[in-house]
């Protein structure tokens, strides 16, 4: 049966929408309608900040221990529902069930257990000669999120923002909204007062517009792609408000001469289809030397073949769909037309289509020599690899540095050393020496056209705050 969710939860309460219209949620695994939800208009939207406006200054002066214990509370109850959470992730986005818990909701449950201790913690004021500086909430914060890793980028925006004293209007993406409507209920439980978070469900040019543009918003965070992230910060332009932005990458793994290429590889195919390819770090161009080339796409071709592809809640599934048959002719596409501009295939391809009604993509190897060539150059949002050849260390940096983007990468040497007098050179906001697992306290964000502003830990929490320098006499 398909799931129906008819209310935004504006001010404290679940309230019908202005308008009557509604928005399908599509299960990438077979393309059936998962749920629907409302299509919420600017008025709603312009409901959700009156409320978060109103809620502000009582949120705001409300003491960090007591928001700490508010976010412990949410804590409590978003590990209460981990698994209707989780199985709402593997209906929205595809993502394997196993590996949904996991990382799709393993991840934020850390997250918002992190951020009611830093609310206790964090040095909310401190003396320089005679100022007192003091961190205080920027104000009210519209968050606007993605679908690849919703409740994630959920979570690094709504999290912090509490702790910092801020009010929140969310607008999460329409293709994976079910997992906020959950949150949305989890928060209620808390009993976070009203006003402080709201949730408003529809489409970015409508909504997210809105949350951009209304001067009572003080700051809007968006997770998505470099064009919106574009028309996100032009909206906010007018009324100078703080702008944070997570946009797209295209993120070279650099394998130096001296590393071992067959766990380099390994690694590298991992993270580059994890998700399905879905990730916006995921290290998508393989900069290999020029004389290993060969043996790179084998291995490459092996590695990402073993990947069993098939539905979310198949429990042999490695690889699930993409998100929606959009996304998928969007892959396919790119593949085609890195085939005709000389690319060679290594394994996969736009032919591969495994069996299913779902959005299916074969895990597919491409070996390019052109760096101009648009699949060495684009983000392609899919499980495609690039190999590139390079010609020693300083060809290698020069070529992951050839990317509008800078968001994530790797380096891969016969030394921690060699790797990271490498890694030092490369622009961009997050490196892996060797296969360096994820460190979800580290800063998160990127360089150049991957944005604006980082997430996570301490970092991500300073984003919603002000300085204010209040100067004291000075003493006798």
């Amino acid at each position: 049966m398909t799931l129906v969710r008819d209310k935004l939860f504006i001010g404290g309460r679940w309230v019908a929408p202005v308008g009557s219209g509604s928005i399908d949620v599509i299960d990438p695994s077979d393309a059936s309608v998962y749920a629907r939800i409302p299509e919420g208009a600017p008025p709603d939207a312009e409901a959700a900040i009156a409320a978060a406006q109103a809620a502000f200054d009582a949120w705001s002066r409300t003491p960090p221990a007591e928001r700490a214990a508010c976010i412990e509370r949410i804590a409590a109850g978003f590990e209460a529902r981990r698994d209707d959470l989780a199985a709402a992730i593997a209906h929205e986005v595809g993502m394997p069930l196993k590996l949904a818990a996991r990382v799709q909701v393993g991840g934020p449950l850390a997250s918002w257990k992190h951020y009611a201790k830093l609310a206790r913690e964090f040095a909310w004021e401190e003396r320089v000669g005679h100022s007192l500086i003091v961190r205080e909430p920027i104000g009210v914060v519209g968050a606007i999120t993605p679908w690849n890793f919703p409740l994630n980028q959920i979570t690094l925006k709504v999290a912090p923002a509490l702790a910092a004293g801020c009010t929140v209007v969310l607008k999460p993406s329409e293709v994976a909204p079910i997992n906020a409507f959950i949150l949305a209920e989890i928060i209620e439980a808390a009993g976070l007062p009203a006003g402080v978070f709201n949730l408003v469900s529809g489409y970015g040019p409508v909504v997210g517009e809105v949350l951009a543009s209304d001067p009572r918003v003080d700051m809007v965070s968006f997770t998505g792609s470099t064009r919106a992230g574009r028309r996100v910060a032009e909206l906010a332009a007018g009324t100078v408000k703080r702008v944070a932005l997570e946009l797209g990458g295209k993120s070279a793994s650099v394998v130096l001469d001296d590393a071992d290429l067959a766990a380099a590889v390994k690694g590298t195919v991992s993270n580059c289809l994890l998700n399905s390819g879905q990730t916006c770090s995921a290290h998508t161009r393989l900069l290999v030397p020029r004389a290993k080339l060969a043996e790179a796409a084998q291995l490459a071709a092996a590695a990402a073949s073993a990947f069993k592809v098939g539905p979310a809640f198949a429990d042999d599934s490695r690889l699930g769909p993409l998100v929606s048959e959009v996304q998928r002719e969007r892959v396919i596409g790119y593949i085609r037309r890195g085939i005709a501009e000389g690319a060679q295939l290594a394994c996969g391809g736009p032919d591969a289509t495994p069996a299913g009604d779902g959005f299916f993509v074969a895990p597919t190897v491409l070996v390019v020599e052109d760096r101009k060539s648009t699949v060495a150059q684009e983000e392609i949002f899919g499980p495609v690899l690039v190999i590139l050849p390079h010609d020693g260390d300083e060809d290698a940096i020069a070529l992951a540095n050839d990317s509008i983007y800078g968001l994530g990468g790797g380096v891969w040497a016969g030394s921690d050393e060699h790797a990271l007098a490498v890694a030092r050179r490369i622009r961009t906001g997050q490196i892996d020496i060797n296969g360096a697992p994820w460190n979800p306290r580290a800063p998160f964000g990127g360089y150049r056209q991957s944005g604006l502003g980082r997430e996570n830990g301490v970092y991500g929490l300073e984003e919603f705050l002000e300085y204010k320098a209040i100067q004291l006499p000075p003493t006798a």
